[in-house]
């Protein structure tokens, strides 16, 4: 069995998902956003590197069948729809639409997988769903691969507990340390020391304390434990929830 977890994708080679089942997590905010847009009815989501990209594919897909939604930096990029905001992807805004998505941190992690078998989205909102698959994948194949977006390309504490949830949530509940990184070592000790209380290591963190400076609503329902029930699956350039 094999389990790793990668704090960022800084340096990600290819070869080190190629053929894994990962799963990424930028828990403040793009997973977060990702889940309650398809919950909330989106299509798809499409991750793309660039604002330009992400303006032109708007543009092809047609007015009215788009929303563009993004931030650099924390803070929304001139002409987008919408922030990077899992209060603002409101089912009015996403029902029925193609989500076309680029931020700092979290879409850079899904476009670094495009190598990888499966690639799938986690956070606090769906840890239920994500955990059950994260398992039955470890079960299955005995290799997993845990991916944090991190903090413009160094480790962020909001997405290494989440991630040490997910590890611990994916083992069963076994404290096994064979096959397991460092980092994933690591991750599950945060998951101990912190317990289940998403806020108090989030709250902790850079990106947390910002967020709850700013935008606190955004904060909370990152927060919210299974807020958002659906498992985002990203395959052929899009995310979109795994029933669909």
């Amino acid at each position: 069995m094999k389990l790793d977890v990668l704090f960022s994708p800084a340096g990600l080679a290819s070869h080190e998902v190629a053929g894994r089942p990962v799963f990424v997590i930028d828990i403040l905010r793009s997973t977060t956003v990702i889940a309650a847009a398809l919950f909330r009815g989106a299509r798809a989501v499409v991750p793309v590197a660039t604002a330009e990209e992400a303006s032109r594919l708007a543009q092809n897909l047609g007015s009215g069948s788009a929303v563009l939604v993004g931030e650099r930096h924390g803070e929304r990029i001139a002409g987008f729809d919408l922030d990077n905001s899992p209060v603002e992807v409101t089912s009015e805004r996403v029902r029925g639409k193609t989500v076309v998505m680029t931020t700092t941190n979290g879409i850079p992690a899904f476009l670094a997988c495009q190598a990888a078998a499966d690639v799938y989205g986690a956070a606090a909102c769906n840890l239920s769903l994500a955990g059950a698959r994260a398992r039955a994948l470890l079960v299955e194949r005995r290799d997993l691969v845990i991916l944090c977006a991190g903090r413009e390309g160094k480790f962020a504490l909001d997405d290494a507990y989440t991630a040490g949830r997910l590890a611990a949530f994916a083992l069963g509940g076994t404290r096994r340390r064979k096959g397991l990184n460092d980092a994933a070592l690591v991750v599950l000790d945060l998951a101990r020391r912190y317990g289940t209380n998403w806020e108090r290591p989030l709250s902790r963190s850079v990106a947390g304390r910002h967020l709850m400076a700013t935008r606190r609503g955004d904060f909370d329902q990152a927060t919210r434990e299974d807020a958002f029930p659906v498992l985002p699956v990203f395959r052929d350039r899009r995310i979109q929830s795994e029933s669909t």
